[in-house]
């Protein structure tokens, strides 16, 4: 499992917003703005979303069976770290609420919604400005 060092571990825990960038059915990037969670005991990023959302409809499984990829990049300043891996659509209730309270912790509590899934990058790739690199 991807472990991130010190300073990005504080990084990815302030208050920042980020883009996620996943892939089209043509192949073309979809970015865009997210509020995402760090787990680093799983070394997962969570993103939560409405199912009927463009980027959930882009973390299912690949024609192939294949997962899809996508990266999340955090910038502030010139600090910023690109966390990429493999993106999959969680409807795992306890999942949910876990995402849930951890997207409180960083940022606001959330409204119910029903409709809410969990975008779950695994990460395999780090990258990161200089003073942050492993």
């Amino acid at each position: 499992m991807l472990r991130l060092n010190p300073e990005q571990l504080v990084f990815v825990t302030e208050r920042h917003l980020a883009t996620l960038t996943t892939l089209r059915p043509d192949g073309t990037p979809h970015v865009v703005p997210v509020a995402f969670t760090w787990d680093a005991d799983a070394g997962v990023a969570r993103i939560t979303t409405n199912r009927n959302s463009f980027k959930a409809r882009h973390a299912v499984a690949l024609p192939d069976g294949s997962a899809p990829r996508a990266a999340l990049c955090q910038v502030a300043g010139g600090r910023w770290i690109t966390l990429e891996g493999t993106i999959a659509v969680s409807e795992d209730e306890a999942e949910i609420a876990d995402a849930v309270e951890r997207y409180a912790r960083r940022y606001r509590r959330l409204e119910p919604n029903p409709e809410r899934v969990v975008l779950r990058v695994t990460v395999d790739k780090v990258m990161a400005s200089t003073y942050m690199a492993s």
